[in-house]
């Protein structure tokens, strides 16, 4: 959900204010949530709100609220897709399945993508070694998630 200006949201409320008192009614307030789907019972607006009405600068309020809410839903929705995608790609590269990724594992994914060749295993050793932060010689699924992010945030190229 986007941001409205000022203007925008002033038509809205002179809308639902149906009788014209400069206040939108809990009633006119929810038959505009029932329209887009947030559906909501008049107890339950009523403890949200705090309020039977709002006047237009209540109404504003609540507008940026519902935004906030819907934006910071829209966030932990990428954040889940993005912790799956990390998952699944973890899956590729432990090829065993023993939660690690060796740098012989490593080596041969990255041989099947074409990215290496397979008699450079000392690159392997060297990319393991930047993010093997407990020093085991092997990645397991947070240092190859900080892997992951790290080079994103850096504009470098994932594996």
């Amino acid at each position: 959900m986007s941001m409205l200006n000022e203007k925008h949201i002033q038509r809205i409320f002179d809308k639902l204010d149906e009788d014209g008192d400069g206040l939108v009614s809990l009633g006119e307030l929810k038959g505009l949530l029932d329209k887009i789907g947030a559906c909501t019972d008049l107890d339950e607006l009523h403890s949200l709100v705090g309020k039977t009405s709002l006047n237009f600068i209540d109404f504003s309020l609540f507008y940026e609220a519902m935004v906030k809410k819907n934006n910071g839903d829209e966030k932990r929705k990428e954040d889940n897709n993005l912790e799956d995608d990390l998952v699944e790609a973890f899956k590729v590269f432990d090829l065993n399945g023993d939660g690690f990724i060796s740098c012989e594992e490593l080596q041969k994914v990255l041989s099947r993508l074409g990215l290496r060749d397979e008699k450079e295993g000392s690159d392997c050793k060297s990319m393991i070694h930047m993010y093997d932060t407990n020093l085991d010689g092997v990645l397991d699924y947070d240092e190859f998630k900080n892997m992951m992010l790290v080079s994103n945030s850096e504009g470098i190229p994932n594996l």
